[in-house]
Parts: structure tokens; sequence; C-alpha cells
């Protein structure tokens, strides 16, 4: 494991709500299944001010989403940057994971492992992984795709509609995700024709 020691002092409840989301902050590392004897760096997931007696979200660097009880002696609690406090091992980032999904026109077997070949080249053979792969095939067609509030009144008129994206693939909305508190509404796509009158 790729540690380093960090000094910083440990938050009651009280100073924990003051925080912000972008204040950085230290979490135990322990996943799922996996104890670990270190702190990972952390944002909270929603303001310190929302904290109404439950535990407060947060969220690593790395993805996991736990509840801590800063105050409970039995959790590791939450930790903060401070050169008065004590030091504790903070667990490093050992890259970034990509997730990609690639549309190769008229793709085949060959152009497939050309890719991952120039992928291998450019980062190393032993960097390069491929954990899984799914092949599909993409219809020739093409949607509009328009966010409109999540909780608006159903109407005929689209004036609350905000056009996020055009001429895209079906099979690319289901990785997009939408505003806060916005939902996704697909219709097939319409060509805009001008009619303005010339002369």
């Amino acid at each position: 494991m790729n540690t380093e020691k960090v000094t910083a002092r440990r938050l009651t409840a009280a100073e924990v709500s003051e925080l912000g989301l972008q204040d950085g902050i230290f979490v135990s590392a322990g996943t799922d299944g996996l104890p670990l004897d270190c702190y990972a760096p952390a944002f909270l997931a929603e303001p310190g001010k929302n904290f109404e007696g439950g535990a407060f979200a947060v969220r690593t660097i790395f993805g996991e989403e736990a509840h801590v009880l800063p105050d409970n002696a039995e959790e590791s609690g939450i930790w903060i940057s401070d050169k008065a406090g004590e030091e504790i091992e903070v667990l490093q980032s050992a890259g970034v994971l990509l997730n990609l999904v690639l549309f190769v026109p008229a793709g085949n077997k060959d152009s497939l492992e050309s890719l991952y070949s120039a992928a291998r080249d450019a980062f190393g053979a032993g960097i390069v992984q491929r954990w899984s792969e799914e092949t599909v095939a993409v219809p020739d067609v093409k949607v509009d795709l328009y966010e409109e509030p999540a909780r608006g009144r159903k109407s005929a008129n689209s004036q609350n509609r905000d056009r996020r994206a055009l001429d895209i693939y079906p099979t690319r909305v289901r990785f997009l995700e939408p505003s806060d508190g916005w939902r996704f509404v697909v219709e097939p796509h319409k060509e805009i024709v001008d009619e303005t009158p010339t002369i």
C-alpha cells in the first residue's frame, strides 16, 4: 500500500457541521470486507449544516461512500489537516481508472485490436487492462435528448425543456446523467427546417 504521513486532528460533530463540500477531510479507508488501518482523502457528500443528528455522509476520492458519526469513539471519525495535530497514515492514489465506451464505425475484431494495441503502446502493456468487454451494435438512428424538471406538471408545451444534446445515438443516452432536479426526455430526431422566407 502506498501511504503518506499527514498531520491532522479529529473533528467533533459541531466542527464538521461547519464544513462545506469543498473542505478536504480524511476518513477511514476501510471498505466492505476490506478493513484498512489508514485514512483516505474525502469530502462531505452534502454540506455539514444539513446534519440533523444522523451520520454525516462522506465520499472518498476513490468513490467509496460512507456515513460517519464523528463523536462515536468506536469509529475512526473525521479528520482535517492541522500542523498541531497528530500523524495519521493516508492512503495515496495509485492512478485513475477510466471506464471507456468506444464507438467504432463499422467496428470489427481487427479495428478493436488496433485500439487496444495503440493504448498499450501509449501507456504500457502492464498498465492497460481489459477488465470486461461488451460489443454492442449501434443502430443507425438518432434521437433528440431534452431535459425537463423532474417534478414539473405534464403539459403539451415544452417551455421548461432544455435541449441537452442533438443527433445522439440511443446507446449513448444510457451513459449520460441528467442535471439535479431534471430528467431526460428522449424523442425521435427531427431535422430542424428553417422556414424563414427568402427573396
